[in-house]
């Protein structure tokens, strides 16, 4: 009986050493358990100095008072054009250099852009060069930057002139309908755009050449082929001679397409974070997001240009007289026109970001699961956070960011750690 007894104290203390030395020791499954995503988003969230975060909001902060400052400007530039009578005169020049309607919209619209470029110039210097500056996210010369502001200005204004004649042909042949057959012809505009960019735009601005041979490229190429994408070759550009961002793009539509990343991320990512941030943006192409995109925008400037029609019809009947603004059909009332279109978006704000922001969110999810890098995610989204604040309310978020925050992308990182990591 006592050997039992002495048997049965000995298996007892056999097993409490047991169960000690088992919790002491890591396991697999009880270490993913033990993970929590939250705390660890924190603890990702805590790298980030006060001094620098507080730099990062002020930044962020200030880009809605911008949003503001362009819609006053818009009106500003629409009201000194139409109440000072320049817009008129404008048309009047047109009209003397051709007697074709065509012509006359594209010479109108071109001295539209000039003087809206004249006008807006003081803001602009201020938000993307002086601003940028002082929050150290550029260091490009003002003579540089001056440069591909006029570039920039020739581009648009002409692409865009071509798009107003087209509007403004429906305009005088549809006068009833023009808003519905306009937002069609926007969206074409747009996708036409997206087509030309990367090939025949984006050379304008940036040095594109092949990406030097070896382990990176490699595994971008890798990572492409694995998704679908018939990549050939990764470009690189040299985006440094601007900003001190980094992005990358899989960008054109047909046979345009093309894998580019600027020198930024090479030079300031870990091969890892390089990885992670080029499959978010595949992401974009393998589930056709721009095609999306296109469509919902599609709905959105449906109901855009039908706010122009019923806003420009009403304020014309009232003012147009006294502007000088002889129909709807008239170039001269294109100030009036621009600014209810950017006065649309504003108010449509929210809509437009959630569309973005659903997509972003979607390719978040693909980087994670090709790339299957969590934690250079989480610290790619901090570099982010040079200029994007990374804890806004629920509903700041909602309304004004066209991506995730920074907390919900590195909160998602580290959910799919706990799942599917080794922690």
């Amino acid at each position: 009986m006592k050997r039992h007894f002495l048997l049965a104290g000995l298996i007892v203390v056999l097993a409490v050493a047991a169960s000690w030395t088992l919790a002491a020791q890591p396991q697999a499954s009880g270490g993913a358990r033990s993970f929590d995503p939250e705390k660890a988003t924190d603890a990702y969230l805590a790298r980030m100095s006060p001094a620098a975060k507080a730099k990062s909001d002020a930044y962020w902060n200030g880009g809605y008072w911008i949003k503001l400052l362009d819609l006053g400007v818009a009106l500003a530039a629409a009201w000194l054009l139409l109440a000072g009578g320049l817009s008129r005169r404008m048309r009047e020049l047109a009209e003397r250099l051709s007697t074709r309607k065509p012509l006359q919209t594209f010479f109108f619209s071109l001295q539209y852009f000039a003087a809206v470029f004249v006008l807006s110039f003081p803001a602009a210097y201020w938000i993307e060069f002086l601003r940028e500056h002082r929050y150290g996210l550029s260091r490009q010369p003002f003579g540089q930057w001056l440069v591909e502001q006029f570039l920039d200005l020739a581009v648009s204004a002409v692409l865009l002139s071509l798009l107003l004649v087209a509007l403004y042909g429906l305009i005088r042949k549809k006068a009833r309908t023009w808003w519905l057959w306009g937002s069609g012809v926007f969206i074409l505009f747009l996708a036409f755009v997206l087509l030309i960019g990367p090939v025949f735009i984006d050379p304008l601005f940036n040095t594109y050449k092949p990406m030097d041979e070896g382990p990176l490229k490699a595994r971008i190429l890798n990572l492409a082929r694995g998704n679908g994408i018939p990549a050939a070759d990764v470009l690189q550009f040299n985006a440094s001679r601007q900003t001190t961002r980094v992005s990358a793009n899989v960008s054109g539509l047909f046979g345009t397409m093309r894998i580019a990343l600027n020198d930024n991320l090479i030079t300031r990512c870990t091969p890892e974070e390089v990885a992670a941030v080029m499959a978010h943006e595949m992401a974009h192409y393998s589930l056709n997001h721009v095609y999306e995109a296109l469509f919902y925008f599609a709905l959105v400037m449906l109901a855009g240009f039908a706010f122009l029609h019923w806003a420009s019809s009403r304020l014309l009947r009232r003012w147009g007289s006294r502007w000088g603004v002889r129909d709807a059909g008239d170039p001269a009332g294109l100030p009036l026109l621009i600014f209810l279109f950017v006065f649309f978006l504003f108010a449509a704000t929210p809509v437009v970001n959630t569309i973005i922001r659903s997509n972003e969110v979607e390719a978040d999810l693909f980087s994670l699961n090709a790339a299957r890098q969590p934690e250079a995610w989480a610290t790619v989204v901090l570099k982010l956070a040079e200029y994007r604040k990374l804890d806004p309310s629920p509903l700041e978020e909602w309304i004004f960011y066209d991506h995730p925050s920074g907390r919900s992308r590195i909160l998602m990182a580290m959910r799919w750690q706990a799942a599917f990591g080794e922690k």
